[in-house]
């Protein structure tokens, strides 16, 4: 048996609640929406893409993973910063949507939630959609608060940085709809 790559037990409440667009009382939602083209090899592409943890990879994320495609109970751990600094984000899966066969209105991604160790609590989503009419739409949802005392102290400067992550992961679900490859 692999050892885990990050310890602990997911550390908020409302743990699922972002496959049903909720969030747990006391705590910030955010939601980003971006409409990605037509189609549904469009679609596929950025929901495999979704689903091997590219957003992330893609991202300027230091990921390290337990698997090589997103799973029910799979750990993430991701890394921002330079050098020295650089805060680690472990998380765990706790839904995922696969497509289905056929060429109907779906959707498909997965939500994580936090582990001890990670800014804040709670969890995010990425997933892409397609409905009847053919329009691919990729939307990030989340809920968070800061998990202690010196990230709310660092509250601006957090908020700048989820911006500036959030923004990142559509760009790469734009790239990953038009087929590019890893960009540097």
């Amino acid at each position: 048996m692999n050892a885990r790559i990050a310890r602990g037990e997911l550390n908020y409440p409302g743990i699922g609640y972002t496959s049903e667009g909720r969030s747990p009382e006391g705590f910030d939602r955010s939601l980003a929406r971006a409409r990605l083209g037509e189609g549904f090899e469009t679609y596929r592409r950025v929901a495999d893409g979704i689903l091997r943890w590219q957003i992330q990879r893609r991202s300027g994320l230091r990921v390290r993973t337990e698997t090589e495609a997103v799973e029910q109970g799979s750990r993430i751990v991701s890394g921002f910063g330079v050098g020295p600094f650089r805060v680690k984000a472990p998380c765990e899966v706790v839904w995922v949507r696969h497509p289905v066969p056929g060429n109907t209105a779906q959707s498909a991604g997965f939500g994580y939630g936090t582990l001890p160790g990670h800014p804040v609590r709670g969890e995010e989503a990425f997933e892409v959609s397609i409905d009847a009419a053919g329009a691919v739409t990729f939307t990030i949802t989340a809920f968070s608060r800061r998990s202690n005392w010196f990230y709310a102290a660092g509250g601006a400067a957090a908020r700048a940085a989820q911006r500036h992550i959030t923004s990142r992961y559509l760009g790469r679900a734009h790239q990953l709809a038009s087929g590019a490859t890893r960009s540097r």
